[in-house]
């Protein structure tokens, strides 16, 4: 009796564990951060397909929206108005790359590491090579993060 009790306690952690729902995570645009101004807090993340990402707008004048490079192939694009919040939802592995367009010249960017995904250098060194000094600065340390 007692081990049958053991088995059913365990099948339905095992069950429950199956149905684990997917994780939001909260990203703060702000004028000023640990990083230093205009940043978005946290800069970088490791997520799972699944997960979503929701910008905040917590300071004005900072907007939310894809860096074409850095998406998967497939995820469709998004564009957030300034001042809105962006519900960004993670449906493949791969890389993610968002930048505040007006704060782009300034380093405004987060990047997301989506499952097992790797950064493909070639990728990388396109973006770093057009992207203004501050910002390469902040994508490096970036890509760095997410290795």
């Amino acid at each position: 009796m007692f081990r049958t009790l053991i088995f059913a306690g365990a099948v339905a952690v095992v069950a429950h564990a199956g149905f684990a729902s997917a994780a939001e995570l909260t990203v703060k645009m702000r004028n000023q951060g640990a990083e230093g101004p205009m940043v978005f807090e946290p800069s970088t993340a490791r997520l799972k397909v699944g997960d979503t990402i929701r910008f905040i707008p917590t300071d004005p004048g900072h907007n939310a929206e894809s860096i074409p490079e850095l998406l998967p192939a497939g995820v469709a694009p998004v564009k957030g108005v300034m001042g809105k919040e962006v519900v960004l939802k993670l449906t493949k592995p791969g890389v993610y790359g968002v930048k505040c367009l007006p704060h782009w010249s300034m380093g405004m960017v987060f990047v997301a590491k989506v499952g097992d995904a790797k950064l493909d250098p070639a990728t990388s060194n396109k973006v770093l090579a057009s992207a203004p000094p501050l910002t390469k600065r902040r994508l490096t340390a970036a890509f760095n993060a997410i290795r």
